[in-house]
């Protein structure tokens, strides 16, 4: 039997007990088992089956039982667990996943090794180097220590990550591991890294509940990671949280005043934000590093760093002027305000700086940095630098702007590169703004607050998770949540954290901000059925809904903003904005002029009041409302256009083509030119008309492209009395 087929048996078992068809799960199970003989499952499911059947009997015979639905839970959830310890029992045997392998092969992790054993070597090891690092004699014994610790702590992660189920004696152990007051933070949270991993792998209630207690750890790395953790294992296993409802009992006690709802939202924010971080690697290699380079010459002048003061003010002002023209100074505030809102902006700076052999290894994907971490150590061990160097390096590694898994991308790439180079490097990436100063403070230890706080350390550690799942070797083998539609609000006891009003609200605005208006809007309908009274959420909710193109609907939202809160000058414009989508002119134009009283000079209301008549044929009332426009506005080319083509559509062909000229002498577009050759063409200039096509077309993407435009007024050129055959011929001797 191949990985496949296992696969298929599991999906069609779960499937069944979904939807609570235990009997025909259990008869699914049973084969499934049968393939293997292993004792201890067999004799689960036999526990499991008499249960049942003494179920159905009592049912059957109408005795009462006021356990009976609790105790179909119960019987649901070990036969769910049941298939999936012996789903991992046949991928052993079959499967190359990393996991398996590790599972079946005893010598790549010690054998028979419980987690007390790995917490006391660890705390004796922690012991040990506190002790050596006392003598300034002794680093080679500190060293050893070190390496020694790692490898331990890789062990432990391996071994937690594949064990598939916990026994009560390992979640005891696992939480005196937790408690351990030798234990570094580091080694908790590497951990707590491991248990996270493992419970994507397969469910374990024990899991969830350490990292429940883990939540509320003093050490901010050791609770921010159980938090990401736990929320990513109730998202991964939420078909099934139905059947535990002690732990909705478990987490409504830790939620007694909304503090882990509050985290929960957090985190369900920067899971989302991480998302986009592709888009952001896209707009990094498309736009702002071709920039860059493109600017470099001018950015090098700007980052002389001279000693003689008399050239330190001598700078061309030109030089500004070139990066301001250029746009780079506004896509680098754009950065900086995603970097600002914690949005990943250095994914694409070091996604090809995970080569280092350091990155093989499974764990060291969530290592928590350290410049004592060996690896790093032997790199930078040698390597001297000024004070000034080693200032930037602290203050670079100090602050919250690297996950981290960069920070050991960073270190290994400092380690080869001259002493001269590092340091222009370092003055460069500080140069432009100091960065304990963009984030307030004035030296280092204000930055090491300010990286401290849990909702930086989360969203770091997201960054790392991004890392990991997107770039590790292996990483197809891996449960990717950033690849989901992540809909956590969804889901049961997700659900249930996540709906109150204000933070449903925050992830509504999340996506508004971000232009993903479907499912803002999703959320702002499930906001507005429980606030009748909110006008805001009614306007935001006609404006997605406007965005979609879904005009009626956002009618009857506007319509109720209207009504909460009468003569707002924006849901009036809406309004009348989605009417006119609707071709229902009488309403559009009523909330026109509704808009217009209240706002006789807003320019936007004027051009589309005009825009409204001429899509009714009202040319010349159009042309009030464009004429009143273009003294407003002494050099629009949209109201030129406008005017344009209503004197064209009412047969004024002459003033038509002035209006025409000057759009053609300003910054033309291709329907410029056709429109222009439209107004000549019917005006008997051929020649001239034939210019401006060939113009048109040289504008457009391709003669298809063309066809489509001019098609578009092939009905207006038969009212002016064209030949449908001609038109036909025009194009072809355009494009011909």
């Amino acid at each position: 039997m191949n990985e496949q087929t296992i696969q298929q048996q599991y999906d069609h078992i779960t499937n069944l007990l979904t939807q609570q068809r235990l009997k025909e799960a259990l008869d699914g199970l049973k084969g499934m088992l049968g393939q293997y003989n292993n004792y201890e499952l067999t004799n689960r499911l036999a526990q499991i089956e008499m249960t049942y059947n003494y179920m159905l009997l009592y049912m059957k015979q109408g005795t009462a039982d006021p356990q009976r639905n609790a105790l179909h839970l119960k019987l649901l959830a070990q036969t769910w667990e049941t298939t999936d310890q012996t789903r991992t029992i046949l991928l052993d045997r079959v499967s190359s996943r990393y996991y398996h392998t590790i599972r079946r092969t005893p010598t790549l992790i010690p054998s028979g090794t419980d987690l007390k054993q790995y917490l006391q070597e660890l705390e004796t090891l922690s012991d040990n180097q506190t002790t050596a690092q006392l003598s300034t004699a002794n680093q080679q014994s500190v060293q050893e220590l070190l390496a020694r610790h790692e490898a331990l702590s890789r062990d432990l992660f391996l071994t937690t990550w594949t064990n598939s189920q916990w026994t009560s004696r390992d979640a005891n152990n696992a939480t005196l591991l937790l408690a351990s007051q030798q234990l570094s933070a580091s080694d908790i949270a590497l951990f707590t890294s491991a248990v996270t991993l493992s419970l994507t792998e397969q469910f374990d209630m024990l899991k969830l509940d350490w990292l429940l207690t883990a939540t509320e750890h003093k050490a901010t790395i050791v609770s921010q990671r159980a938090l990401v953790g736990l929320v990513m294992a109730l998202y991964i296993h939420a078909n099934r949280l139905p059947f535990y409802p002690e732990l909705e009992m478990q987490i409504s006690l830790l939620n007694e005043d909304g503090s882990l709802s509050r985290q929960f939202n957090r985190i369900y924010i920067q899971l989302l934000r991480s998302q986009g971080t592709e888009k952001i690697n896209q707009k990094m290699r498309e736009e702002i590093i071709p920039e860059m380079m493109k600017n470099a010459r001018f950015v090098r002048n700007l980052r002389f760093d001279h000693d003689e003061s008399a050239e330190e003010e001598d700078r061309n002002p030109d030089w500004e002027d070139t990066i301001r023209q250029s746009g780079l100074g506004d896509k680098l505030r754009e950065m900086n305000e995603l970097q600002q809102e914690g949005s990943d902006v250095y994914m694409s700076t070091f996604a090809h700086l995970k080569g280092n052999p350091f990155f093989r290894e499974l764990c060291n994907w969530f290592r928590p940095f350290s410049l004592t971490q060996t690896d790093v150590a032997r790199e930078l061990g040698n390597k001297s630098t000024d004070d000034k160097g080693n200032t930037m390096m602290n203050l670079l590694l100090s602050s919250g702007f690297f996950c981290d898994s960069d920070k050991y991308s960073l270190c290994f790439v400092m380690a080869h590169i001259p002493q001269a180079q590092r340091d222009m490097i370092l003055g460069q990436m500080t140069a432009h703004q100091d960065l304990s100063e963009l984030m307030g403070d004035k030296d280092e230890t204000g930055l090491k607050q300010y990286a401290s706080r849990p909702e930086v350390v989360s969203n770091l550690y997201i960054h790392d998770l991004y890392r990991f799942y997107k770039l590790y070797p292996r990483r197809n083998e891996f449960y990717d949540i950033f690849a989901k539609e992540l809909q956590l609000h969804t889901k049961p006891i997700l659900n249930d954290i996540l709906s109150a009003p204000t933070l449903m609200n925050e992830v509504a605005e999340f996506h508004f901000k971000k232009k993903d208006y479907t499912r803002a809007f999703e959320i702002y309908q499930y906001l507005t059925e429980r606030d009748q009274t909110n006008a805001e959420l009614f306007q935001k909710s006609g404006y997605c809904l406007q965005k979609g193109r879904h005009y009626a609907e956002a009618v009857e939202s506007y319509l109720r903003a209207d009504l909460l809160k009468p003569d707002n000058i924006w849901t009036i414009h809406h309004l009348a904005t989605c009417y006119r989508h609707l071709n229902n002119y009488k309403e559009a134009m009523h909330y026109y002029h509704k808009a217009e009283t209240m706002q006789p000079d807003n320019r936007n209301i004027i051009y589309y009041s005009g825009v409204c008549l001429a899509d009714q044929k009202r040319y010349d009332e159009a042309l009030q409302y464009f004429f009143r426009l273009d003294l407003l506005e002494s050099d629009s080319q949209k109201t030129w256009r406008a005017i344009a083509w209503c004197y064209f559509a009412l047969g004024k062909y002459e003033q038509a083509a002035r209006y025409y000229d000057r759009i053609l002498a300003a910054r033309p577009q291709a329907s410029d030119y056709l429109n222009a050759g439209h107004v000549a063409w019917v005006s008997k200039q051929t020649e001239q008309a034939v210019s401006f096509y060939t113009q048109a077309m040289q504008l457009c993407d391709g003669q298809e492209a063309f066809r489509k435009l001019f098609n578009y007024d092939k009905e207006e050129l038969l009212r002016k009395g064209i030949a449908p055959g001609d038109v036909s011929l025009m194009i072809d001797a355009i494009i011909s």
